[in-house]
C-alpha cells in the first residue's frame, strides 16, 4: 500500500460525509463574493457597536478579541499537529492492514501459536481465509448494518478489502471497494471520492462514486416488478416496470442534495 493508502478503519466509513453537488466556477465565484460581502457587513457593524460602548467596556472587548486571536493561533497548530500525527500512524497500519488482507484471502495460513500446535493442512476444496469477512464486518457496523439489504449480501461476500486514502488536489479522500471476480458486475474496484471545502472542519465540495457496470439482470439498485394485463385486453403479455430499490450499493451513486433554501431528507443525509 501507497500514497497513504489503507484498509478502511470501518467507523470512518460509518461517518461517511453525505453527497453534494459540485460547484461550478461561476458559483464559487459568487460564494466568494457573499462571504465577502457578509464580512464587511459585519466588519462595519461591529465597529458601530464599539463606538456605541462604555470606553472601559470598549477596552474589555479588545482584549477579548486579543485572546480569540490567540486561541485561533492555537487552533491552527493543532490542525497542523493532528495532520502530521495521522500521517504518522497511518504509516504504522498498513503492515497491520497488509496482513489482514493476506489472511483474509488466504494468501498466507496462520501460523501455530505454540510449539505443541501444528497448522491443519489445506485440503482440496476448503475454503480459504476468511469467508464473507467484510460483510460480516459491516452488517456489525451500526450504521452500515442498516443499508444493506438482504439481496446485497451474496455480492458483499465477494468484498475482498476496503481501503481509504487521503487525496491532496484537490482535498478529500477516497474509499476504495476491492472485489473478487464476481457475477453481478464486471467493475473490481468500487470507489467513492469526496472532495472537501475545507479539511479540518470537513465542508464537503461533492462527492463522486464509481458507475457499476452490472451484468444483466444483475442489478441489486433496481427491481422489475410484472403485473398481469387488465382481462379483455389484447396484449396477454405482462407488463413490465423497473424502479428503484433500497441497496448498499446506491451508496456509490450520490443522491442530489437540495439547495440551503429547500428541506433535506433524513434518509439522504445519512448515507
Amino acid at each position: 500500500m501507497s500514497d497513504g493508502k489503507d484498509s478502511l478503519d470501518l467507523s470512518g466509513l460509518g461517518a461517511a460525509i453525505p453527497n453534494s453537488n459540485e460547484l461550478s466556477a461561476e458559483d464559487k465565484a459568487n460564494l466568494v463574493a457573499s462571504i465577502k460581502n457578509t464580512l464587511e457587513g459585519l466588519a462595519s457593524r461591529h465597529m458601530d457597536v464599539l463606538e456605541g460602548l462604555d470606553p472601559k467596556v470598549r477596552k474589555r472587548v479588545e482584549k477579548l478579541r486579543e485572546i480569540q486571536g490567540q486561541h485561533d493561533e492555537l487552533e491552527a497548530k493543532f490542525f497542523e499537529e493532528r495532520a502530521a500525527l495521522e500521517a504518522k500512524y497511518q504509516k504504522l497500519y498498513e503492515p497491520l492492514y497488509s496482513k489482514r488482507y493476506e489472511i483474509v484471502n488466504g494468501v498466507i495460513e496462520v501460523e501455530a501459536e505454540s510449539a505443541g500446535e501444528t497448522p491443519a493442512e489445506q485440503k482440496s476444496g476448503e475454503e480459504k481465509g476468511v469467508p464473507a469477512f467484510w460483510l460480516n464486518a459491516m452488517k456489525n457496523h451500526e450504521i452500515l448494518a442498516e443499508e444493506i439489504q438482504e439481496r446485497d449480501e451474496e455480492a458483499l461476500k465477494y468484498l475482498k478489502d476496503i481501503k481509504w486514502y487521503r487525496i491532496s488536489e484537490p482535498k478529500g479522500f477516497k474509499l476504495e471497494f476491492h472485489f473478487d471476480t464476481n457475477p453481478f458486475f464486471k467493475n473490481s474496484v468500487l470507489t467513492k471520492t469526496y472532495h472537501m471545502i475545507d479539511e479540518d472542519e470537513p465542508i464537503l465540495e461533492k462527492a463522486i462514486g464509481t458507475d457499476i457496470e452490472w451484468y444483466a439482470g444483475k442489478c441489486l439498485t433496481q427491481k422489475v416488478l410484472k403485473k398481469k394485463p387488465r382481462k379483455g385486453s389484447k396484449n396477454t403479455k405482462p407488463i413490465t416496470k423497473t424502479e428503484d430499490c433500497d441497496s448498499f450499493f446506491n451508496f456509490f451513486s450520490p443522491p442530489q442534495v437540495p439547495d440551503d433554501e429547500e428541506e433535506i431528507d433524513e434518509d439522504t443525509v445519512s448515507f
